[in-house]
């Protein structure tokens, strides 16, 4: 493995019966890390920074050794710490230098006196996200980004760039107006700038700002959606302290001991979405989230309080504590067991304090436009009667959360059987459990969710009717979120049950819900994909084979060497097939799968033919047996492909995107353990790959930038007398996701 920036070189110094006669020599020689490490392949299973070290004798073979830091570090931070025995490092969670170096030295086990020693150079990265991590303006419309790097002090600050890519610095649409920044030893520094729309918006589209911090390898982004109908809205406002009560939902919240605690200092703490609204059959109100968000993953005791926001905006300072800006809205009053296996949902409900929350159940930013932005309104409950409907695949939904405020995206899977790990502290170093639910709602789309959001309620956009509440995601290997829910009658009957009642959705007549959508990705990054050789010689061997299917008589017109969609990285045949027939198309030929692109046949002749099947008129629905069998078969293999292959952590039935009008196993695999053989079908259907970290309840760590802990130890439950985390309010405080 290699750490961020990391050299490959293999050397060291040595106290001159080391490396220098010949023993054994390091590996990196040297090497480069961020206290907080964007793009990074080296990192922990909690997502931190880590830079592998290896000594290697020079006979051959490993060398035993013993692994040490000494020398420089930081004056206050220290100098990280290394696995005696494996070599890992991780480096200090801060800095407040520009940059330090730390030497590392390896020691023979066996004859203590030869060793080698090299250094580490350590810059600071990125604390969290951009704040916010995504936005939606008009024409005009004008935003404040901030970042917080991971330094205290120093001179370093953030570089701002406008780019058509989230890892770009040019492009973009739009212009910045001048960083400033606030360096101080008693707080993070923390950069500004001031992002202005165009004057003219002709399309709905996104650009980004992304921000990197002088000579360090972090990079961070946030993407605006720049769109036609004018619509302004900043998550932010979901993660605000509601000072007028009563409370509007779809804002961030949790239970008032969501916190970790050491020889009595908070040193963490955890908090989601405040989701919606429910009342029983005697019209009592309850809170509805997840049982991670509300009871701490099992932890938590019926009648604790629970707070707006949640204690990640507060300065992990609960309610109670002397000028802690925090509202007490509800009591705990009910959860689902994550540790029963009779239970198939993560919620939780809490009874409403008295004149706190909108008796309406209205929902953040799910309402009408007024003057730019979007007001609350509650969701729809008239054609359910308050119970929810059912997700359909390729659903358009939304969900008003704590993290990305308002956001859509599309239904990827339905039946999905997925395992999801639970811890039972904010900083996820003590495993709870891993639980597997069936049956469950994937969402996929750019943008759609974060750490933070979760609790939220998902919600058909066409009418605002529930349809699942959101509870688990991730972001896959080409940057989509994937985002996982309960379905929503599940969850209201799991809920019932449990409490000897009934429970429905309160709101109001069905509506339809603005939709901020940041588009999906998944096609576009797989066309872009680079081929191995390899792969590409899969292709043309298969080619000889595919030219043989060509007949226009039976619908296949012409082919052409391509790429998958449904497994990003891998060559496919392109089959051009008429669009005006029903054409059956294998799914592999000669091993490799195809890509079927429907079109017409002087289309292919003149050489204008689609490029992909999104390009092409494909139908967005699947036809209802076609779907229906493929659920028949996903449910009588899915839990031995889980159980044979501990990679494979999800699977459901979606949409192919190489054959739109063919259902998929869509199967989610662990990336840091994807397996060397990825079958292109199974049991005669066509897979679809999605790789990314396995989905715990809190933090995504496939993203890209991975937040720290920003709560600096202070006495539970009296605020802290000196905090140089204090201003640093965010996300980064362990969500929940």
């Amino acid at each position: 493995m290699a750490g961020c920036g990391g050299g490959t070189a293999t050397g060291g110094t040595s106290n001159g019966n080391g490396a220098g006669n010949g023993t054994f020599v390091i590996a990196p020689g040297s090497a480069t890390i961020d206290t907080n490490c964007a793009g990074c392949n080296s990192k922990t299973s909690s997502g931190a920074a880590v830079e592998q070290f290896s000594a290697t004798l020079n006979s051959g073979g490993a060398a035993a050794v013993t692994w040490s830091t000494s020398n420089g570090g930081d004056a206050n931070s220290g100098r990280g710490t290394i696995d005696a025995t494996t070599g890992q490092y991780t480096p200090p969670s801060y800095l407040t230098a520009n940059s330090v170096q730390v030497t590392v030295t390896a020691t023979l086990t066996a004859n203590p006196s030869i060793s080698a020693s090299t250094v580490v150079s350590i810059t600071p990265g990125f604390l969290q996200p951009l704040t916010p991590e995504n936005a939606a303006l008009g024409a005009n419309g004008t935003l404040t980004v901030t970042g917080y790097i991971a330094e205290a002090g120093g001179t370093t600050g953030i570089i701002w760039n406008l780019s058509d890519t989230a890892t770009g610095t040019s492009g973009g649409q739009g212009s910045l107006g001048t960083s400033t920044c606030v360096r101080t030893g008693s707080a993070f520094t923390h950069c500004s700038v001031t992002y202005t729309a165009p004057a003219s918006v002709t399309s709905t589209g996104t650009t980004h700002i992304v921000a990197t911090i002088g000579t360090s390898s972090s990079k961070s982004a946030s993407t605006i959606l720049l769109n036609t109908a004018g619509v302004a809205s900043n998550p932010a406002t979901h993660e605000l302290q509601q000072k007028s009560a009563p409370v509007v939902l779809g804002s961030s919240g949790g239970n008032n001991n969501d916190y970790d605690q050491t020889n009595g200092q908070i040193t963490n703490c955890c908090g989601g979405t405040l989701g919606s609204l429910i009342k029983n059959s005697s019209g009592t109100q309850y809170i509805l989230s997840n049982n991670h968000v509300l009871a701490r993953s099992d932890q938590a005791a019926v009648g604790d309080k629970i707070v707006q926001p949640g204690l990640i905006d507060d300065n992990c300072d609960p309610f109670g504590s002397t000028g802690a800006p925090i509202s007490f809205v509800g009591t705990l009053t009910n959860f689902l067991s994550l540790k029963s296996a009779s239970t198939n949902a993560d919620a939780a409900i809490a009874a409403v304090n008295s004149g706190a929350v909108d008796t309406s159940g209205a929902i953040l930013e799910f309402g009408a436009l007024q003057g730019g932005t979007l007001a609350a309104a509650p969701p729809g409950v008239s054609s359910s009667g308050g119970k929810g409907e059912n997700a359909v695949l390729n659903m358009t939904v939304a969900k008003s959360g704590r993290t990305t405020g308002l956001t859509c995206a599309t239904v990827a899977a339905i039946s999905l059987d997925v395992s999801v790990d639970y811890y039972t502290d904010c900083a996820e170093t003590k495993h709870y459990l891993s639980k597997l639910y069936t049956n469950q709602i994937a969402v996929s789309g750019n943008q759609f969710s974060d750490a933070g959001d979760s609790g939220s309620l998902v919600v058909d956009t066409s009418n605002a009717e529930p349809v699942g509440l959101f509870f688990a995601g991730g972001v896959d290997s080409t940057g989509v979120s994937i985002g996982v829910a309960n379905p929503a009658q599940d969850v209201l009957s799991e809920l019932g049950a449990s409490g000897n009642t009934s429970y429905t959705f309160v709101g109001a007549a069905d509506h339809p819900v603005s939709c901020l959508n940041y588009g999906n990705s998944s096609a576009v990054a797989a066309q872009t994909a680079i081929l191995t050789s390899a792969q590409t010689t899969r292709a043309e061997l298969a080619m000889a084979q595919a030219r043989m299917l060509v007949s226009p008589s039976a619908g296949i017109l012409g082919v052409a060497t391509g790429k998958s969609s449904d497994q990003p990285g891998e060559a496919a045949v392109v089959l051009y097939v008429d669009q005006y027939m029903n054409v059956s198309a294998p799914a592999t030929v000669n091993g490799v799968r195809t890509q079927v692109i429907p079109t017409t046949q002087s289309a292919v002749a003149l050489g204008v033919a689609p490029q992909t099947p999104q390009d092409a008129a494909v139908p967005a629905m699947l036809a209802a047996p076609v779907l229906n069998r493929s659920v028949i078969a996903k449910n009588q293999i899915a839990a031995n492909l889980m159980q044979q292959n501990a990679a494979f952590f999800a699977v459901g039935v979606g949409q192919s995107l190489d054959d739109p009008r063919q259902a998929a196993l869509v199967i989610y695999v662990d990336r840091k353990n994807i397996p060397a053989q990825l079958p292109a079908t199974i049991n005669g259907m066509r897979t679809r790959y999605v790789i990314m970290d396995r989905l715990h309840v809190t933090r995504s760590y496939a993203s890209p930038l991975q937040s720290q802990s920003r709560c600096m130890p202070h006495t539970a439950p009296q605020p802290a007398q000196f905090d140089m985390f204090g201003k640093l309010r965010d996300r980064s405080l362990g969500l929940n996701f």
